[in-house]
């Protein structure tokens, strides 16, 4: 859709649906007005809509301080360059925002679409999760969505991609790459031209994730630009819910509250990893399935 600014007395942001979608009027008004009733701080509120002919307009609450992307990276095209409290606090605020859609929504809420473009930040850098106002509404916990890809490449889940299908797992993958974008500084793609797995930000930061987690932090991971003004506590909670967020497998991956819950100091690591060792997933190949250094 397309964006824009209503003329009101409230400043609003506006979205333009595609009219070739196949979902009815009725269908459509029942979804938006659901969506409309999810309020949480760190979410974009859906303000109302509107529909005349094909035409169907979003008004979402306008978020003023541009994209976590457009600060990470583009900073030399205007925005400043988040320094590591404010990463910090992007990182835990869009945490607890995702969670609220996952676990507090009834029925939940999988975005579908998790990436840095799609967390807005406000004048004061609160984050606020936005484009979830079409995203599948999922009923149960153990339920899944089969439906054509609609992610954004370098952040998708591996399941995600090969089968279609989705779980909230899906999403925490995609969130634990927009953590490492945080941590790195680097886009999820590492070549405009990437095409293959090992040209993701997840395969390049694998090695060094599981180096980290035994002690050995690398300062290729680290994002340059932050100089070492960092809190290396932090970092090290960080480095840990990336790991455990980007396995392969899905069921190995915790919950976003979870990941919450152990920025938060109320989880310990061991919780956090489920079992699996850290630095470990479960994957499957054409031969054989064997336990990797992930």
């Amino acid at each position: 859709g397309t964006l824009g600014a209503g003329a009101a007395a409230r400043e609003v942001a506006i979205k333009r649906l595609r009219a070739v979608s196949g979902q009815g009027e009725r269908e459509f008004r029942a979804e938006v007005e659901s969506i409309g009733r999810v309020h949480h701080r760190n979410l974009v509120s859906l303000l109302g809509y509107c529909i005349h002919g094909d035409q169907r307009l979003l008004v979402y609450e306008h978020v003023p301080n541009h994209t976590l992307e457009s600060h990470l990276h583009h900073a030399g095209d205007g925005p400043t360059l988040l320094d590591w409290e404010r990463r910090w606090r992007i990182a835990l605020g869009a945490a607890k925002g995702l969670a609220y859609l996952h676990e507090d929504c009834h029925p939940k809420i999988i975005h579908r679409d998790i990436k840095a473009a799609n967390i807005l930040l406000d004048d004061n850098f609160e984050p606020k999760v936005a484009d979830f106002g079409l995203a599948k509404i999922q009923h149960g916990d153990d339920s899944h969505v089969s439906t054509r890809v609609m992610g954004t490449f370098g952040y998708m889940a591996p399941e995600y991609t090969n089968t279609g299908k989705i779980t909230d797992r899906s999403d925490v993958f995609s969130f634990g790459v927009v953590l490492l974008e945080i941590i790195t500084g680097k886009r999820p793609v590492l070549s405009d031209e990437a095409d293959q797995d090992d040209e993701t930000l997840v395969s390049w930061a694998r090695p060094l994730l599981t180096k980290a987690l035994d002690g050995e932090l690398s300062v290729e991971l680290i994002d340059p630009r932050l100089e070492a003004n960092y809190d290396a506590h932090e970092m090290q909670r960080l480095i840990a819910c990336a790991a455990a967020a980007v396995r392969h497998t899905a069921r190995s991956r915790p919950r976003v509250s979870q990941i919450v819950r152990y920025l938060e100091g109320e989880l310990p690591l061991e919780a956090l990893n489920g079992g699996v060792e850290p630095g470990q997933s479960e994957a499957h190949d054409a031969t054989t399935t064997e336990q990797l250094r992930r």
